[in-house]
């Protein structure tokens, strides 16, 4: 299993999209998985159940991933404790976005319920969840003002392909 960890907006989807055909693996989006599971949106989901409610959820999908894939994970899952255990039974790559790249590309974002609110929270966030997805990578690819081909590459790489 190859996760790909980061904070949202980083580019995970798009990254494992392309890497899953570089590698010939299949392709999971785990936030759109666990929103067919509930029959629900995200933003539903944290809004009618909250985030404790999503979580677990997340916590509960990792559990049942058995066939190697790749893997884009919620920008949060690595706030578990449980799930960084999970993760580290596969390979876990941190796309590595710097703040700028982050606010640049969620602009005007009303999709993502943790990027609503004030820039000031959502930058204390990013830089709690730094040194956890640092702590947990096996790889930690940069992606500001890189093309996903350039970043798929370097995951190649670093994978020993």
């Amino acid at each position: 299993m190859i996760y790909l960890i980061g904070f949202m907006g980083s580019g995970k989807s798009t990254v494992a999209e392309q890497l899953s055909e570089r590698l010939g693996l299949p392709f999971i989006e785990m936030d759109a998985e666990i929103e067919k599971q509930q029959n629900m949106k995200i933003s539903d989901i944290f809004a009618k159940h909250g985030e404790a409610y999503f979580r677990a959820q997340e916590t509960s999908f990792l559990r049942t991933l058995e066939d190697e894939s790749i893997v884009s994970t919620g920008g949060g899952v690595i706030v578990t404790p449980e799930n960084h255990r999970l993760l580290n039974e596969g390979t876990v790559v941190y796309l590595k976005a710097s703040w700028e790249t982050i606010v640049e590309r969620l602009q005007g974002d009303t999709e993502r319920p943790l990027w609503q609110g004030e820039l000031e929270d959502k930058k204390s966030r990013f830089v709690e969840r730094l040194p956890v997805y640092e702590s947990l990578a096996d790889h930690i690819v940069e992606v500001d003002e890189k093309h996903p081909k350039e970043i798929v590459e370097e995951i190649f790489r670093c994978l020993n392909h």
